[in-house]
C-alpha cells in the first residue's frame, strides 16, 4: 500500500492539474521546484509499483485456479475417452472398417499403424551403419528416418528381427508392435 505521504502527493497533484490551464506547462525553475517533481514521480512509481504486484498476485491466483479447474475436470475426461476408446474397439472388432464413429457432438477415430522397426540403442545402429559403409544415413549422427526406410522386419519361426537392406541383423533396434490408436474430437 501507497503511504500517506505519497497518497498526498498524487492526491496534491490531481488538484493541481485541474487548477492548471491545459496550454500552460509546468516548468522547474529552481532546486525546490525539482525536489517537488521528484517528490511526485517517486509517489507516481510507487503506485506503479503497486498496481504492477496487484496484477501479478491476481494473475498468480487466475493461474491457479485455472490449474485445479482443469486438474478436477481431468479425470473425468480421461474417463469418458475411455468409454468411448472401449465402445469403439468393440465396434472395431466387429466391423473392422468402423475406423471413424460420428455423432453431432464428436468423433473417435482409430488408426492402425504397422509394426515398425524402433529405434532402441542410437550408439550400436551408428556402428553398424558406419561398419558396414553405410555413411548414405549419418551425418554427424545416424538420420534414423531414412535409416528407418531401409529396413525389413524378418520372421524365421516364432523370432522377428530387423535386418538392412544387406540382409543383416541391425543391432540396437526393436521391433514395436503393431498397435490401433484412438483419438476423439469435440464439436
Amino acid at each position: 500500500m501507497l503511504d500517506a505521504l505519497r497518497e498526498y502527493e498524487l492526491n496534491e497533484w490531481e488538484q493541481e492539474k485541474d487548477q492548471v490551464e491545459e496550454k500552460q506547462r509546468f516548468e522547474i525553475t529552481s532546486l525546490d521546484s525539482l525536489n517537488w517533481a521528484f517528490r511526485k514521480l517517486a509517489a507516481f512509481k510507487a503506485k506503479e509499483a503497486e498496481i504492477i504486484e496487484l496484477a501479478k498476485a491476481e494473475r498468480e491466483r487466475i493461474d491457479m485456479w485455472e490449474e485445479q479447474q482443469k486438474a478436477s475436470i481431468k479425470s473425468e475426461m480421461e474417463f469418458f475417452e475411455g468409454l468411448i476408446y472401449q465402445y469403439h474397439a468393440k465396434i472395431l472388432r466387429d466391423d473392422p472398417k468402423a475406423k471413424t464413429l460420428s455423432t453431432p457432438y464428436g468423433k473417435s477415430k482409430a488408426r492402425k499403424t504397422k509394426e515398425q522397426p524402433e529405434k532402441a540403442d542410437e550408439s550400436a545402429i551408428l556402428k553398424h551403419v558406419l561398419d558396414n559403409d553405410m555413411e548414405e544415413y549419418t551425418k554427424k549422427s545416424l538420420k534414423w528416418a531414412d535409416f528407418k526406410k531401409s529396413l525389413k522386419i524378418v520372421e524365421t519361426g516364432n523370432n522377428k528381427y530387423v535386418v538392412d537392406e544387406n540382409g543383416q541383423v541391425v543391432p540396437g533396434v526393436t521391433i514395436k508392435p503393431e498397435e490401433i490408436k484412438y483419438s476423439v474430437e469435440v464439436e
